[in-house]
């Protein structure tokens, strides 16, 4: 049997479970099971316990390690579990030594753990992939950790401190996955504006961003994750306005639209500095779509305070949102203060999404008429520059089709190929 690796939460996590794939590979390691958790709520946790359960139930005798955020920041729940075998840190999870050996694997809960100090981590070595399996678009990470403290947060204490890939390394990985036939790829990290800030020079993510499709030219279509918009430097914005193959679509960490809780999460930025960012990167690109974090119910919000996060999403044009009800997170401020009713985070949480349903289905209607640039990523349907899912009805993964948008819908674009729209 091979190594079957399944895994939770961020695009940083699906590129490592690759790098994880390889080093288990070169270890020799074989009839195992990895779960490469996420530690962002408490309902992600619960999930990935959930999945472990059920795979020692349908797999007896496999190997079962656990690794990724989860495992870090908690690794004693992990280990009391009969099902698992080996926890791994996030350090760990990306080195060949910790997947040999499996007999040595420890029976005892103590035994089973292999979680150092992640902030005694302090370089971040470039992990090479070739391949992402299954999928047409590739992940290069660029950036891990974070030197922030948001006060409902737990991920700097899963990841450890910001943590930089060197310029070159990163162009090389890209250039290498371009070589392999990928057309689009994205870079990803934990905070990845904060890119740069430990390298000699001090690069930003813009002068990376710059490089790499200068380096590359054979590169079609570069995607960026998830960013903290207050600390977008210079030359992104310029690379946002001049570089066509930087795809017009981010992701803002914004978390909320009132600024006593942004103040409260202990976050960067204002209300008017998000609605002033998205304003300025739409003129310098007038087709950017936006998509968000929210947390809803955030300990203190008041209904006037949520009101805020509501109106944030026409304010700041937002299409896509990702909606968190709050979870606290022992060892963490926010978990400490005076937290809201369950049922009144919940019902803030379905008010926000049926918002972030109704933008995301305007900016779909918005789209119709228009030709698109479509990734196909299963045959006939594939996603367009801005992310939107389409249905083109031609095509294979990897093909990047001209298609006009016909019609829209909750689930998404129709469009017809370009070629033969009428």
């Amino acid at each position: 049997m091979s190594v079957d690796i399944t895994t939770f939460g961020c695009r940083l996590n699906t590129y490592e479970s690759e790098v994880i794939r390889k080093q288990a590979g070169a270890a020799g390691l074989d009839d195992a099971i990895v779960f490469n958790t996420c530690a962002v709520t408490g309902e992600a946790v619960r999930q990935a316990r959930q999945a472990i359960r059920k795979a020692g139930r349908d797999n007896p005798g496999r190997t079962i390690i656990v690794t990724g955020c989860a495992a870090q920041t908690e690794p004693g729940t992990f280990a009391d579990m009969d099902e698992v075998d080996l926890v791994l840190g996030n350090a760990e999870k990306l080195t060949v030594e910790a997947y040999r050996n499996p007999a040595d694997f420890g029976v005892e809960a103590t035994e089973k753990i292999r979680v150092n100090d992640i902030m005694s981590v302090r370089e971040n070595a470039p992990q090479f992939v070739e391949a992402i399996e299954g999928r047409t678009r590739a992940f290069v990470q660029v950036q891990n950790g974070c030197d922030h403290r948001c006060t409902f947060c737990i991920i700097p204490y899963g990841r450890g401190n910001s943590r930089s890939v060197p310029m070159g390394a990163v162009t090389a990985q890209v250039r290498k996955l371009v070589e392999n036939g990928y057309r689009e790829v994205v870079i990803t990290g934990v905070d990845i504006t904060s890119y740069g800030a430990d390298l000699p020079g001090n690069p930003r993510l813009g002068t990376l961003v710059r490089a790499v499709l200068r380096h590359v030219p054979e590169l079609e279509r570069l995607r960026i994750s998830s960013i903290d918009s207050i600390e977008a430097d210079d030359e992104l914005m310029r690379a946002i306005a001049e570089e066509e193959r930087l795809m017009p679509h981010l992701h803002l960490s914004l978390q909320s639209g009132d600024d006593m809780i942004l103040k409260r999460m202990k976050r960067r930025h204002l209300r008017a500095d998000a609605i002033g960012f998205c304003n300025e990167a739409r003129r310098l690109r007038p087709d950017m779509v936006f998509g968000a974090d929210l947390i809803a119910g955030f300990p203190t919000e008041t209904d006037a305070m949520f009101e805020q996060s509501l109106a944030i999403v026409d304010e700041c044009g937002l299409a896509h949102l990702h909606v968190f009800p709050f979870s606290p997170r022992s060892g963490t401020p926010a978990a400490r203060m005076p937290q809201l009713e369950r049922a009144i985070v919940k019902q803030r949480a379905v008010r926000l999404r049926e918002r972030g349903e109704a933008a995301r289905l305007a900016s779909y209607r918005n789209d119709v008429g228009n030709v698109r640039s479509v990734l196909i990523e299963r045959p006939g349907h594939g996603r367009t520059e801005h992310f939107a899912p389409v249905d083109v009805g031609a095509g294979e993964p990897g093909d990047i089709i001209e298609a006009r948008i016909v019609s829209a819908g909750p689930k998404g674009l129709s469009a017809t190929p370009a070629d033969k729209a009428a």
